[in-house]
């Protein structure tokens, strides 16, 4: 089958199990998953979507996601989209019935451990309905959609590098280089534009107002007893002047005559909130974006192994509780103040610990057919950074397997956090994946070469460190009794457990979002 046809089949599929067109509000996608806004949420057939071979997994936030894997997920969107509106523009919306169900036979079979990650997801959504979380949800959704131009100029800067170190194609190394730097000259203007967008303001205004951070011309401009620099203040500021600009307009919509409102609202918009921006957010935001890069060198030069033997291991509860998300401006910042971010680095071992704890799950219970096929189908997408099968359909539901996956982490950061110390720099110039799809993007003080060694070293450590801490204490002799027993469930029991029935192939892979919160827990960057 062509992969345009595999993409639109799974989209097709898709479609009938989540209430049909009519029951489709909005369409999203990030990294890993396809994000749908539902009417009517009762429509979903949860349980013969999660059946479905491309489908991972689903996480319910604000909107109905489905883990489909990077890659994947950005095929099949289009897909859907137009499946979608192929739909509405040949039938009316449905009556007061909702949109046609689709009849699909799906065997049920509920177990304890499926049972068990259900009801750890419902309560982490609870959890993360919080207005601070809900807030930190509103700023991963600013950044994750840049996560993709982040990748492919991350990736070409790296390329760029080696070229220029190998001393090769000098005449196309300048064109990579502005290929690489281009966008983040200009990031502030999305990071503006997005900002608008999602707080409920005009989304070109948020891009104009961040617009005067970038302009070379603020170079001429006193403010504080200093000249201000182009790029000042970063995506801090821009992110700052944008919510200003929605809270103007906003207040310009309730106070300005409706047949002036056209010339007046974006012209007070731009024009209050562009001088609030250049004589105060710039400096303000400037300066703390210094001191987060200041902090992050600090931290890792001085307490380099403890650093990151606490970041590696709280990485995977942070995302449980939705507090990554706070982590994706930080990188974004450091990435456009150093070219890389050496956050990242450190916090994707704690999927290293999470794929050695799932690999010794896997050996100690050989009779348990069910979670050893979700392990065998989840694991290869675990090594490229998706966590969410493993981590709902093994880990979590499991209890002590989770806690070990954590210290396989910690081990992991730490054996990171202490080359940073010694003066190896470890980083990635983008954000979005971790595991082994993060090594194009990694970048350091040292080489390259130094620096793959390093973060495959660590990788390593995490992986074996999960592994043993949970062989050897990830299973009580209660854990062991009741679920080391054969079993051969249906395909709709496995997929409920959060992995793919045997047949499927998981998707590899972004963070920090990256935490979305509760994965998001949402995957909002993987390490993020």
């Amino acid at each position: 089958m062509a992969t345009e046809d595999k993409n639109r089949a799974t989209a097709a599929a898709i479609l009938p199990l989540v209430g049909g067109a009519a029951n489709v509000a909005s369409i999203a996608h990030c990294m890993t998953r396809l994000r749908l806004g539902l009417h009517d949420r009762s429509l979903v057939d949860d349980e013969a979507l999660k059946a479905l071979p491309a489908v991972m997994g689903v996480v319910e936030d604000d909107t109905y996601q489905i883990v489909l894997g990077p890659g994947t997920v950005a095929r099949v969107t289009p897909e859907f989209e137009q499946l979608v509106e192929e739909a509405r523009e040949a039938a009316p919306a449905p009556g007061p019935g909702g949109p046609a169900s689709v009849s699909v036979s799906v065997s049920v079979s509920a177990d304890d451990l499926a049972a068990q990650g259900a009801a750890i997801k419902a309560q982490q959504k609870a959890k993360n309905a919080t207005p601070f979380k809900l807030f930190l949800r509103k700023i991963a959704n600013i950044f994750v959609p840049l996560i993709p131009a982040l990748i492919g100029c991350g990736i070409i800067a790296g390329l760029n590098g080696l070229l220029v170190n190998l001393q090769w194609l000098p005449a196309v190394t300048p064109a990579l280089a502005a290929m690489a730097s281009g966008f983040m000259a200009l990031i502030a203007v999305f990071v503006g534009y997005n900002t608008a967008k999602e707080f409920g303001g005009t989304p070109i205004l948020g891009g104009a107002v961040a617009a005067i951070i970038v302009f070379p011309g603020v170079a001429n401009i006193d403010a504080f007893g200093q000249t201000l620099s182009p790029g000042q203040g970063g995506v801090l500021g821009a992110l700052g002047a944008a919510v200003l600009a929605v809270y103007v307009e906003k207040w310009c919509r309730r106070w300005v005559p409706e047949a002036l409102d056209v010339l007046v609202t974006p012209t007070l918009t731009v024009l209050i909130s562009g001088l609030v921006t250049i004589f105060g957010l710039m400096f303000v935001a400037g300066e703390i974006s210094s001191a987060i890069g200041t902090f992050a060198d600090w931290l890792l030069s001085n307490g380099g192994a403890g650093a990151g033997f606490v970041l590696g291991g709280l990485f995977l509860p942070l995302v449980m509780l939705g507090l990554h998300q706070a982590l994706i401006p930080i990188h974004t910042t450091l990435i456009e103040q150093q070219g890389y971010t050496v956050l990242l680095p450190i916090l994707a071992m704690a999927g290293a610990g999470q794929v050695g704890a799932a690999m010794a799950v896997y050996f100690r219970l050989p009779r348990n057919e069910s979670i050893r096929r979700t392990i065998k189908s989840a694991l290869p997408a675990g090594l490229l950074g998706v966590g969410e099968p493993l981590i709902y359909g093994v880990s979590l539901p499991l209890g002590r397997p989770f806690i070990t996956a954590c210290v396989g982490g910690a081990f992991g950061g730490g054996f990171v956090g202490l080359f940073n110390q010694l003066g190896d720099t470890v980083g990635s110039t983008a954000i979005g994946p971790s595991g082994w799809a993060l090594f194009p993007l990694l970048d350091g003080n040292h080489g390259l070469g130094s620096t793959i060694a390093i973060y495959a070293g660590g990788l390593l450590v995490g992986y074996v460190a999960g592994f043993l801490a949970t062989y050897f204490f990830g299973f009580s002799k209660d854990l062991l009794t009741e679920f080391n027993v054969s079993q051969e469930p249906a395909p709709s029991t496995i997929a409920a457990t959060g992995g793919t029935p045997p047949s499927a192939t998981p998707s590899s892979s972004g963070g920090p979002d990256t935490p979305d919160p509760g994965t998001d827990p949402a995957k909002t960057p993987a390490g993020v």
